[in-house]
């Protein structure tokens, strides 16, 4: 429908055509004008309006619109006042094209600058540029931009100040260009800042926010940051924020969160990675009691006394995810503390934490609602467990075993359990073949199981010389002593690249130290025979 080809439609001498990166004067010769569809009469699109064309385009992949531009001049112009979202490479060499895009895409309100961090970026003379010819920008999200400074921060938020999201990371600006953003942007909703280099740290840092961005603000989100705690003026001035995600911020976030509690109430969810916090600033955290989503990741200082504090108050957690490092700090006590107190349980993920049937079994009997579980890492866990969770977790919809001492009769147990149950994943579980996962699948054919077993080690000399030699080696249940055989979930998973060229190397490393040997031999029964 309206589209055409060099081949089959006949073509003016000098046909009028627009190109999405060049000026009129340099169109490429792929796109046919208008008036070549009007001659050959199988432009059908001529009486569909522009906004019902627009409908179509926005409907398509970024591929097919690209193509669709190249049809004629009236899809070139409407495909580009009807995209919205756009992602540039901002190396320097944008900054020559600036004008020519944004004429062609002068409704875009959701702009992605994105540099290579091996290349020059583009500066604040083409972000003020773009600032000019997109004023209606709703969302930037600046990456690796390096060469954009304090001064081009401000000048561009003056200019787009009706932005909601902002994203940046690997950026050079600091505090001043982070301020001029928060004190023009009121209808600032969700902010997130990683690796800025540009914010310093000491005694002297400048502090950021609030800014009249504080009113509007409903997400922030800090991610490895020197001194991510010069944003605590803007945290505890936003009094509508909804979620906070910290990860990996350095220095002591106790104090910071008792205040940040005091503040915000309404705070829904909560991410802390990787961050210097104890049971203090847990505890404190147990104030926000409307907290829906609850991540604590690899804080070794959280015990099982902060878990119990929060789950005392905050008894509308519906998501609890949970990495102890291993500490065995958080245990049974913990949990049952949630199992207790938070009913509305619907996702838990358990990693490196060590529950028993005791907490599992509360879990499954308190939280009626648990429809994904995930236990990773956890020594605790083996068919006992398994077999507990298959009959207490009515509800269970998803379930993952990673790493856990589960065998097949655990697997064997969800056979008759979790009637509700539709995707199952064992992954790095040794005991755990794929004839049972077969048999699971088999038996209960809705259900999707997903089965990830262990690597092949790769296959050592000394086994190669043996067999070589003719040495058998048993075999046990599809296994040799050098290595294990792998299968995955729907089919034999044949052994991986690195585990052939082991096995490959090994032979032929045998191979040549057979026919040295034997060309040794040679030489001697020759020498021998001389005598």
């Amino acid at each position: 429908m309206g589209q055409s080809s060099s081949r089959s439609r006949p073509r003016s001498a000098k046909p009028a055509v627009i190109s999405p990166w060049t000026s009129d004067s340099d169109e490429p010769d792929d796109i046919i004008s208008d008036k070549d569809d009007t001659i050959s009469g199988n432009d059908y699109t001529l009486n569909l309006p522009d906004e019902c064309l627009a409908c179509i385009f926005q409907s398509l992949s970024s591929g097919d619109r690209k193509r669709s531009a190249l049809v004629c001049r009236r899809w070139l112009r409407i495909e580009g006042q009807s995209r919205h979202r756009l992602s540039l490479n901002a190396k320097s060499e944008l900054t020559s094209d600036i004008p020519k895009l944004f004429s062609r895409f002068d409704t875009v309100t959701k702009l992605a600058l994105k540099c290579d961090r091996r290349s020059v970026s583009i500066g604040d003379d083409a972000l003020i540029l773009i600032s000019l010819m997109c004023r209606n920008l709703t969302r930037l999200k600046l990456r690796a931009c390096r060469a954009i400074t304090d001064d081009g921060m401000a000048v561009f938020a003056r200019n787009c100040n009706s932005l909601r999201k902002f994203s940046c990371g690997f950026c050079s600006f600091g505090a001043k260009g982070m301020n001029a953003l928060l004190d023009n942007c009121e209808s600032l909703e969700e902010l997130s800042v990683k690796r800025l280099s540009g914010v310093t740290d000491g005694v002297g840092a400048e502090p950021i926010g609030p800014g009249k961005a504080a009113g509007a603000l409903k997400v922030i989100c800090l991610k490895d940051l020197k001194n991510g705690q010069c944003f605590g003026p803007l945290i505890i001035g936003s009094k509508n924020l909804r979620s906070l995600k910290l990860f990996r911020c350095s220095a002591d976030w106790d104090n910071l969160l008792v205040v940040i509690a005091n503040r915000i109430t309404g705070l829904l969810e909560l991410h802390l990675e990787k961050l210097q916090v104890s049971d203090l600033g847990l505890s404190a955290i147990s104030n926000c009691v409307n907290l829906e989503i609850l991540h604590l990741v690899k804080i070794p200082e959280c015990t099982n006394a902060g878990l119990m504090a929060v789950a005392e108050k905050c008894k509308l957690i519906r998501k609890l995810h949970i990495d102890g490092w291993k500490t065995n700090r958080i245990s049974d006590d913990g949990l049952i503390s949630i199992a207790t107190h938070c009913p509305n349980l619907q996702e838990l993920v358990l990693i490196g934490v060590n529950p028993t049937r005791l907490s599992l079994e509360k879990l499954a009997t308190h939280c009626q609602n648990l429809e994904r579980l995930a236990l990773c890492g956890s020594d605790t866990v083996g068919d006992a467990e398994i077999s507990c969770i298959a009959a207490k977790c009515i509800a269970l919809k998803k379930l993952c075993i990673k790493s856990c001492p589960v065998s097949d009769h655990g697997m064997e147990a969800l056979a008759g359990g979790c009637p509700n149950l539709v995707k199952v994943k064992f992954k790095r579980c040794r005991g755990v073949t794929s004839e049972a996962a077969d048999w699971l699948r088999a038996s209960r054919g809705s259900l999707a199981v997903n089965l990830d077993a262990m690597e092949p080690e790769i296959q050592d000399v000394s086994a190669s010389e043996q067999e070589a030699s003719g040495i058998g080696i048993p075999q046990t249940d599809g296994q040799t002593r050098g290595f294990n055989i792998a299968a995955s979930s729907s089919s034999w998973r044949p052994m991986s690249f690195k585990a052939r060229l082991g096995l490959l190397r090994g032979r032929s490393l045998v191979a040549s130290t057979l026919r040295r040997w034997s060309s040794f031999g040679g030489s001697s029964r020759n020498n021998l025979e001389r005598s």
